[in-house]
Order: structure tokens, then C-alpha cells, then sequence
């Protein structure tokens, strides 16, 4: 955790139990019917999580994207730090991507990009863009990103996400907290998903499903792996990772770089440097600039590496080495696909 989150958290556990009050009587007018909630004539998915920060959503949301295909789905997300204002916005559609990195923003480009003839939208109401799914891009699913707090929206899968690593985070609610809303929230999910599954935390995501489902015994949980799938220089040239063999550094600008750095010692990587950046990191001048810094102050080094959601903020801007993304592919279990489909066949025919 940064020390400006630790700041934050120690001075709003105060405020904590008013906003967990607040989430509580917000999300109870919409089960009660005071706020309205909007149906499509098509099956939603939603893939979210009760804590701030990177749970995996969108490597979830790729995979659903083509576990679902026969069902036409349509991508539809925030697009958070995207510099597009429209109600909606097309980042791709059947054909083309329309849209750069900077106004989709990253995560939404990178759906765009790993999805060609997968339509994505961005909406800060997801109604919204649903609707436009609908109307306009002859959606026979949609797929909600980050959607499990947006209830003005109906969802016939809801699916929340944890990593293991992290879970619950310090188990309060925000401002004094990594929790978005208190755990009875949970009662919504359809499923649970614990994420970054690997040999070092099995133990850990078995005692957690354990207790998932002693708290929640109606609502399955399944596990998902992230395998490292190749090396790509974002030119559409991939290699495997085993062929690249140089001393590399790494950097990120995700909630919680240290899932990243251990991606990349997973991979077998050799790294010899590290720089975390903030999420969703725009990469301007001055960071450029830090990072250079950090990187002559390492020795050694023949290549960079980051993710795919900070590769594509920096398409034409030279750090003066090789700079490479590694792709990463969530590996659910099969019993998650088995259970997304059976729900999605009880709704429609594809």
C-alpha cells in the first residue's frame, strides 16, 4: 500500500461507517424498488469487485468476451481516465478501432485491440451505453467492466472478482478503507472469482474460498490463474517467452505494481530494476523523464518491460531501448465457463 493511501485510510476510518451507511441504504432502495433499475431486452454480464484498485477485471472481461462469442456480446465500460466526454463512445465496433489509447483510455483500448469484430463502448452510464449495445450494434449480450456497483442496470451473471494476494485489503470500508462497500454487498454476486491464483498463495485462495463460502454457502467460488502468454513490441510481433533472454526492466502504473513485478518472476524474466507508477499512469513528460533516470541508474540493462495497458500510452515516444509488453491470458476454471454459459442458455439460445 502507498503512504498517501495509508494517509488517507488512517484519517477516514472515521467517515467509514457513514459511507458504508450511505452504500447500504443505496443499494437497498434499488432492491426495494425507490431507484429505478433498467432492464435490457438482452443478457448482461457484470465483472466487478468489492475493493478499490486492480482485481483482474479486464483480463476477465477479454476472456467472457470470447467464452460468449456466440451470443454477439458488446463490451461496455467506464473507460476511466479516457479523455472522451460523449455519453457514449465507440472505441471499436464491428470492424475498427475508432478511437486512440488517450480518449478510450487504456483498458478499453486494449479490449478494443484484443477483440477485433468485439464492439467496446464507453459510458459513464452504463444504461447508456447498453442501450446503444442494443440499438445500434445488434448486441445479443453485453458485458458490463467494473459493473458491480452500477445497480441502475440489471445483470442476469454477476460476477465479483478478489485477489488473492490482497482480498479484502485492511477489511474496511472506504475513505477508512480498501472496501468499496461493506461484505454484505456480496449477497448480489451470481459467483465469486479469487484471481492471481499461483503455487505461492494456493494455500491462501483455498482457505479464502473456504470462507467465501461459509459466509455465502448459496454462491459458488472458482479460481483463475494468469499465464504469461508471449512478448509482444505492440507492432503485432510477438515471441515467446522463453526466447527473450536479455536483462530487462520493469515498470507499471497499476493499483498494485508488486502483482506485476511478480508476474515478471513468474514468467522467468530476468529483471535487474523495478519503478511502480500510480494507476493508470498518462506518462508525460515528467515521468518519462523519472523513469530514464531510474533505468540509467540500473546496470546492465537491454530491454524494458510493462503491461499492455502501459504500452499503448507510450506508441511513439522512444526510451531508448526496446520496449516490450508482456501478454498475460486469465485462466479461469473450466467449471467458471461451464457455469457462465449454463446461466446465459437459460436466457436465450444463441
Amino acid at each position: 500500500m502507498s503512504e498517501s493511501l495509508r494517509i488517507l485510510f488512517g484519517f477516514g476510518r472515521f467517515f467509514s461507517p457513514f459511507y458504508s451507511f450511505a452504500m447500504s441504504m443505496r443499494a437497498a432502495f434499488y432492491k426495494k424498488g425507490v431507484f429505478s433499475q433498467h432492464t435490457l431486452p438482452v443478457p448482461v454480464i457484470s465483472v466487478g469487485n468489492l475493493t478499490l484498485g486492480g482485481t483482474g477485471k479486464t483480463p476477465m472481461t477479454l476472456f467472457l468476451a470470447k467464452l460468449v462469442a456466440a451470443y454477439k456480446p458488446v463490451i461496455v465500460s467506464r473507460g476511466y481516465a479516457g479523455g472522451a466526454k460523449g455519453e457514449v463512445n465507440v472505441v471499436s465496433d464491428h470492424h475498427n478501432i475508432l478511437m486512440d489509447a488517450r480518449n478510450a483510455g487504456d483498458e478499453p483500448y486494449c479490449l478494443a485491440q484484443s477483440l477485433p469484430g468485439v464492439p467496446v463502448l464507453t459510458s459513464k452510464k452504463r444504461i447508456q451505453g447498453g442501450q446503444y449495445a442494443v440499438d445500434y450494434l445488434q448486441a445479443g449480450s453485453v458485458i458490463l467492466d467494473d459493473g458491480f456497483q452500477h445497480l441502475a442496470l440489471h445483470r442476469d451473471v454477476n460476477i465479483a472478482l478478489f485477489k488473492v494476494d490482497s482480498f479484502l485489503g485492511n477489511n474496511r470500508v472506504f475513505p477508512g478503507g480498501d472496501m468499496r462497500e461493506p461484505l454484505k454487498a456480496l449477497n448480489r454476486a451470481d459467483c465469486f472469482v479469487l484471481t492471481c491464483v499461483d503455487d505461492d498463495n494456493r494455500a491462501r485462495a483455498e482457505a479464502i474460498r473456504k470462507a467465501l463460502l461459509g459466509k455465502f454457502p448459496d454462491i459458488p467460488v472458482f479460481m483463475a490463474e494468469y499465464k504469461a502468454v508471449s512478448l509482444t513490441m505492440g507492432e503485432g510481433s510477438d515471441i515467446p517467452v522463453s526466447d527473450m533472454t536479455d536483462s530487462l526492466f520493469g515498470f507499471c502504473g497499476l493499483a498494485y505494481p508488486a502483482s506485476f513485478q511478480k508476474s515478471l518472476k513468474l514468467a522467468g524474466l530476468t529483471t535487474v530494476g523495478f519503478q511502480g507508477f500510480k494507476d493508470h499512469c498518462p506518462y508525460f513528460a515528467p515521468e518519462l523523464k523519472f523513469l530514464k533516470k531510474q533505468i540509467a541508474n540500473c546496470e546492465g540493462v537491454q530491454g524494458l518491460i510493462t503491461t499492455e495497458k502501459d504500452m499503448v500510452k507510450l506508441t511513439g515516444k522512444d526510451l531508448g531501448l526496446p520496449l516490450y509488453a508482456l501478454r498475460m491470458e486469465m485462466v479461469p476454471e473450466e467449471s467458471l465457463s461451464d457455469f457462465v454459459l449454463k446461466k446465459l442458455s437459460a436466457l436465450v439460445v444463441p
